[in-house]
């Protein structure tokens, strides 16, 4: 029976992500226009962000519609179609699991954010 769930899963995943990925694109919010000095000071600033995302998770595509919103150059890794960023959510995040935002400071020292909405506001409060 369990095979049967994983299947149907997979099939309506494979029939939907298109349309989910369509809407995306047709819903893509406008960013916010920045001075071109305060544009390069917010990249560096997002230099030490990464974002671990599935293609067509909506909570992911969430997250995604924000950091258009915000005009943010965070680096997009997909955990679910290359096995070492997989890998990476599940060794330094302890669980494969996303959106995970993954936050490095000037030390090297790495925070794991997982839930859209915590990831969300820490970028609004960050970024806005």
């Amino acid at each position: 029976m369990k095979w049967f769930f994983r299947i149907f899963f997979r099939t309506l995943r494979i029939v939907i992500g298109p349309f989910i990925l369509l809407w995306e694109t047709l819903s893509r919010p406008k960013g916010i226009v920045r001075s071109a000095e305060q544009q390069q000071q917010i990249d560096r600033q997002t230099q030490n962000l990464a974002l671990y995302q599935f293609k067509t998770c909506p909570f992911c595509i969430k997250v995604r519609q924000e950091i258009r919103r915000l005009s943010l150059n965070i680096e997009l890794r997909d955990a679910q179609h290359h096995a070492q960023n997989r890998e990476a959510l599940l060794q330094g995040g302890g669980k494969v699991m996303t959106p995970c935002l993954k936050i490095t400071d000037e030390h090297g020292n790495s925070q794991w954010m997982y839930e859209s909405a915590d990831i969300i506001q820490y970028l609004r409060q960050r970024f806005a």
